[in-house]
């Protein structure tokens, strides 16, 4: 009985110990480029191009950093980039929501015809529906505007709605029943009660979609067009000449460009992950 019980343990032991080692290689792998690109932010041209590179620089060329936000206007495309992640997470967490308890909570002919489309939509590429929204925005005049990039999210995206819904239709059906009974409206049982239930869900949703937003580069590259209203994703193509890449500017600006993304991972971290793995029930 006992050699059977610490042979347990033992196998637990060497299971974790492989797992943990697996872990680590991934975290290394995963690390390597952001390791290099903060290399390479602080190297000399002579310490970049020399034959074999090496990961600590022989000097560090702080001047990169500077040269990054003042070579283009850096904090303008920081402000155009913010003001499109701020409205995308916004329209979002506005409409999302509210498409997800409508199709899961609420009784109304159609609502599980309604929610299968707007699963289907989920398996067109965006190149196909790409030309055809651009001609509707180009008609509308509105092409070289911030609304093509934030207005979609204001009608929700099918993977959110989705992982949405899911957390919704767990939530007991007795708490609506109560909330009902004693006098509540449909849209104070979804204020107090559905929302504060699925803020783990919501939390992923913003995430998501402040990283999609952020970095996105085909949106703003389609349907912006002045130099001015560029994101940041479009103002480091700048680093890139046609005949040289100025790479220590350019990794530094990029080093810049990803650290509020880290930062609101890292704020967000216990939210998102409950999110991902929990059900919504409380």
């Amino acid at each position: 009985m006992v050699e059977k019980k610490y042979g347990r343990g033992y196998k637990r032991i060497i299971y974790c110990s492989y797992l943990y080692i697996l872990l680590i290689i991934f975290g290394i792998a995963f690390m390597v480029p952001i390791i290099w690109m903060l290399s390479t932010s602080l190297k000399t041209p002579a310490d970049i191009y020399q034959h074999h590179p090496k990961i600590i620089p022989s000097r560090l060329e702080w001047r990169n950093y500077i040269d990054a936000v003042t070579s283009i206007p850096y904090f303008k495309y920081v402000w155009n980039t913010t003001v499109i992640s701020f409205f995308s997470v916004a329209g979002q967490l506005f409409a999302a929501p509210l498409v997800a308890y409508s199709i899961s909570k609420i009784k109304w002919p159609g609502s599980k015809i309604v929610f299968a489309l707007i699963i289907s939509t989920m398996f067109l590429p965006y190149q196909v529906t790409m030309i055809p929204v651009y001609m509707i925005y180009y008609k509308l005049g509105l092409v070289g505007t911030f609304v093509p990039l934030i207005l979609p999210n204001f009608f929700g995206y099918a993977f959110y709605i989705f992982l949405l819904r899911q957390f919704i239709i767990t939530i007991p059906d007795s708490l609506i029943e109560a909330a009902k009974i004693d006098g509540a409206s449909e849209f104070r049982i979804y204020w107090q009660i559905i929302l504060p239930l699925i803020k783990p869900a919501l939390t992923t949703v913003a995430v998501f979609t402040f990283l999609g937003s952020w970095s996105d580069f085909l949106g703003p590259l389609i349907y912006l067009n002045e130099e001015n209203m560029y994101t940041l994703s479009l103002g480091l193509r700048q680093f890139l000449t046609e005949h040289s890449i100025a790479w220590g500017p350019l990794m530094a600006a990029t080093t810049i460009f990803i650290i509020p993304t880290i930062i609101i991972f890292f704020l967000a971290q216990k939210q998102f992950i409950e999110g991902i793995s929990t059900t919504g029930n409380k």
